[in-house]
């Protein structure tokens, strides 16, 4: 068993099992669960290895709501105690004034059921978890934070799209967000293969859907493509040979792999993905999978940045809205952290 300060005993050693969010309050414009949307009360609690707290890092930045909500950086290396701010001084978050998450979930709640997950919210005002119902989080700062979003900041939920947004998440969800996982922590062969066959069989079939279109719905970024990214972006970096995903890598499929690299280089995508904290985080702490603790050296980074293409599909990236402005310091990757 790893010790509390290397790794997280429980990851690769148990049978995985994807919980549901047992805080699952939403923060709303009406304030109806008690939560009403406003700016400067929540502070988003995120790891930039996690890819689900991914999802509203990007989300938060194409929307703009930086100064409505502020973010904490988990280091990426959590321990049994959970995630912790080590990556600030002194060890603490300078807004929550706590050492690991774990606090704020205990002062919402004592001995819930549940691991300690990101992404979460907490109120700054009493340092109570508020929600970290992953599923939800984004859509709900998608539309019901509208009033703090920023001029230009694009509709990430269009209602008449509703319906074929939320069933090509739930289909990515399915068989990538989640298969990967499946496949990476089976305990039995059959298992693995199963998880494994279906994610490359849902691979190929988002391949063959963007081979025509440049975003998975519409023609504009939506948080179906933000969803798919958060997993695409880790694929050969972690999921392919960590998790032994290893059919073929991202890089071999064109359409896929100019995909992703189409939205690594739009603002709010790439520059809040750090690779030295997605590597550090899957090599170091499920240590049932990888018991030595030792993070590869690759895979070379630098395609990323490479001509794409998906251009001359057409599409609009962000509507009649536009792009966000420059990282808010602070918030910049540390260059180890890109191609």
């Amino acid at each position: 068993m790893a010790g509390r300060d290397d790794g997280n005993s429980a990851y690769g050693h148990k049978a995985f099992k994807r919980s549901k969010s047992h805080f699952a309050d939403r923060i709303t414009a009406d304030g109806r669960d008690g939560w009403p949307v406003a700016s400067g009360r929540y502070r988003l609690v995120v790891s930039r290895a996690c890819p689900w707290a991914s999802r509203a890092v990007i989300s938060r930045r194409l929307l703009g709501l930086e100064d409505a909500l502020s973010m904490a950086i988990a280091d990426p290396v959590q321990d049994d105690r959970s995630w912790r701010f080590t990556l600030d001084p002194d060890g603490r978050d300078p807004v929550l004034g706590i050492r690991f998450l774990a606090e704020a979930y205990d002062r919402r709640e004592k001995d819930y059921p549940g691991g300690v997950s990101v992404p979460a919210i907490v109120d700054v005002t009493d340092g109570k978890l508020v929600t970290n119902d992953y599923q939800r989080i984004t859509l709900d700062l998608a539309t019901e934070w509208s009033g703090l979003h920023r001029d230009g900041a694009p509709d990430l939920y269009p209602e008449p799209l509703r319906d074929e947004i939320d069933a090509v998440m739930a289909e990515v969800y399915e068989d990538v967000n989640n298969g990967v996982y499946r496949a990476g922590f089976a305990k039995e062969q059959d298992e693995y293969d199963g998880a494994c066959a279906a994610v490359f069989r849902r691979l190929e079939l988002l391949s063959s859907r963007l081979a025509g279109q440049r975003y998975l719905v519409g023609d504009t970024i939506t948080e179906a493509d933000i969803r798919l990214f958060t997993t695409l972006v880790r694929f050969d970096a972690v999921y392919h040979g960590h998790f032994k995903c290893n059919r073929w890598k991202l890089a071999e499929n064109d359409v896929l792999w100019a995909y992703a690299r189409d939205l690594f280089q739009t603002p709010g995508f790439g520059d809040t993905v750090d690779f030295d904290h997605i590597k550090r985080h899957y090599h170091q702490v499920h240590t049932g999978i990888n018991p030595t603790r030792i993070v590869p050296l690759g895979p070379d980074l630098s395609g990323w940045l490479s001509p794409h293409h998906r251009e001359r599909l057409g599409g609009r990236p962000f509507g009649d809205g536009t792009p966000p402005g420059p990282v808010r310091p602070g918030e910049e990757v540390p260059p180890r952290g890109r191609p």
